[in-house]
């Protein structure tokens, strides 16, 4: 059974489902090149909050070693998820900077006003990577499913090609989905991992 925090502010209510540990396995699978990328990996993935209007996110992946051999980290990232709104001079920064204004409590009709004619909310997740890449995605939650796609991809002058991608999150029979397909390493945007992860 899934159990809601009723402590949240009210820009986290669409996004609740997401709060927690969740760990599980997936797959990958790609072809860039000459090269095709494939095998099993594990995944865990922490959604938490600390009272502001935000999720804070991190998240592993290991792919499955063989018995004896060592597992190979494949990603280590970390970021906020958050609806997507203009910001006001009773928000915080940029940086450091103090609200301007004092802060009016959001309600529920705050967070309505947000809602698109798809019945879903705007979403803003901006991610970094351990291998340096910045993502910013943009998208909607809508009920248990979430849709994003990069906005922009930053990466440094070593980094390898990564131009785009999207994912898609699902809460189905108590486990998150979701795939993530890419355009990297000079392929088109094409799907290459999925897994399924539980609660823990």
């Amino acid at each position: 059974m899934l159990e809601l925090p009723t402590d949240l502010p009210a820009d986290l209510a669409p996004l609740s489902w997401l709060i927690g540990v969740w760990e599980g396995t997936g797959v990958i699978e790609y072809t860039a090149g000459d090269h095709r990328f494939q095998g099993e990996f594990t995944h865990r993935v922490s959604f938490s909050h600390d009272g502001a209007g935000y999720l804070n996110y991190a998240a592993t992946g290991w792919m499955a070693a063989a018995e004896g051999e060592a597992s190979i980290p494949l990603v280590a990232e970390t970021g906020f998820w958050r609806l997507s709104r203009p910001a006001t001079a009773s928000d915080p920064g940029p940086a450091l900077l103090p609200p301007t204004e004092p802060a009016a409590e959001r309600t529920v009709d705050d967070v309505e006003e947000l809602r698109a004619a798809s019945g879903g909310f705007p979403i803003e997740v901006s991610l970094a990577h351990s291998d340096g890449a910045l993502e910013l995605y943009l998208g909607e939650i809508n009920g248990p499913r979430i849709d994003i796609a990069t906005d922009t991809i930053v990466r440094g002058a070593g980094g390898k090609s990564y131009g785009a991608a999207s994912r898609m999150y699902g809460l189905v029979d108590g486990h998150l989905l979701w795939a993530w397909d890419i355009a990297a390493l000079g392929a088109e945007m094409s799907s290459h991992a999925s897994a399924r992860l539980a609660r823990v």
